[in-house]
């Protein structure tokens, strides 16, 4: 019976080089120039960290890393909790950003009740931090990649490991 699964895999290497790019513009900068600015990845806890000297000085590094990480990986925005803005001695800021991996169970309960309230003749099933899905013919999986990619847009999702 063909299969298919739904994840959501970080890609770590584009991220840390949109990092690097980021990090490497902000040192380039002339209004950044004597300034706490920076950002920093920490891959193994999956958080970005940005420090800055106020809240305009995030926005700004925001403005430059988040166009950057698109570039590298579409929709990778789509993944970070922005978390609340952090006072730090003195009158510097830092901010956290939460890289998100896997499909957390919320999310896939609502894909799963998506693809069985389609009408399509598939099966969901929740396996962990991903869903697979089941089917009669090829056609029938296509059809139900088709339809989660235009229901689910507010997380990126990947379609792989595709057998026959």
């Amino acid at each position: 019976m063909p299969s298919f699964d739904i994840s959501s895999e970080v890609d770590m290497v584009a991220l840390s080089n949109a990092v690097d790019t980021a990090s490497k513009q902000i040192t380039n900068r002339y209004d950044f120039k004597g300034t706490s600015a920076k950002v920093e990845l920490n891959e193994k806890d999956s958080l970005i960290t940005l420090f800055g000297d106020n809240d305009f000085q995030l926005d700004q590094i925001k403005d430059i890393l988040l166009p950057g990480m698109e570039k590298k990986e579409p929709d990778s925005t789509k993944r970070l909790e922005h978390k609340d803005v952090q006072k730090v001695g003195g009158n510097k800021v830092k901010q956290v950003l939460e890289i998100k991996d896997g499909i957390d169970s919320e999310l896939a309960k609502r894909i799963s009740k998506l693809i069985k309230d389609s009408g399509l003749k598939v099966q969901a099933s929740i396996q962990g931090d991903t869903v697979r899905v089941n089917g009669a013919k090829r056609d029938l999986l296509q059809d139900a990649i088709a339809f989660v990619k235009k229901s689910v847009t507010d997380f990126p999702l990947q379609f792989g490991n595709f057998r026959d």
